[in-house]
């Protein structure tokens, strides 16, 4: 689940798995990310657009509650004018997206920059072929997505299976 799109106790359920962190670490872990959420608050907003694999939606990450609340969310931040969320689905099979998390930014006038996030750190990548064999791979995992209204049918099925 994108960081940018977690809700409080998603997040600390994320933070929480790190072996041997401390509660104040947590703590001051979401804090940090649910203050970069404020970006979509900003007059004019960056336009931010997500691919989720299919299987992140069923992992119960803090319990059925906490997920059904993470997926109400999901389904609340897609009415964002900014913001498009499209599912990968688990018929897909094997995909480019299996091989870690990464983040593509691109601003009028300025070379992409990409960041690339995995277990123990994150990265910001600049290097133009890097950032363009990036580029490959999102078009891959796009072309493989369900379409944003079928996405959206897809969370709220999943969520039913969350329970009342």
């Amino acid at each position: 689940m994108p960081g940018l799109l977690q809700t409080e106790r998603y997040a600390e359920q994320i933070f929480l798995g790190e072996p041997g962190v401390p509660p104040d670490q947590v703590q001051k872990s979401v804090k940090i990310r649910l203050k970069r959420q404020a970006v979509f608050d900003q007059p004019k907003p960056p336009m931010y657009s997500t691919l989720i694999d299919e299987t992140v939606l069923s992992r119960p990450v803090g319990g059925a509650e906490v997920m059904k609340e993470q997926l109400a969310h999901l389904l609340s931040v897609m009415k964002h004018p900014c913001i498009t969320v499209r599912i990968v689905p688990l018929a897909a099979g094997l995909t480019t997206g299996l091989l870690g998390a990464f983040e593509i930014a691109q601003a009028d006038g300025s070379p992409d920059i990409a960041y690339l996030e995995s277990s123990l750190t994150g990265e910001v990548i600049s290097n133009t072929y890097k950032v363009r064999a990036l580029n490959v791979r999102w078009d891959a995992l796009s072309s493989m997505a369900h379409p944003v209204n079928v996405s959206e049918q897809v969370i709220r099925e999943v969520m039913e299976r969350y329970g009342d």
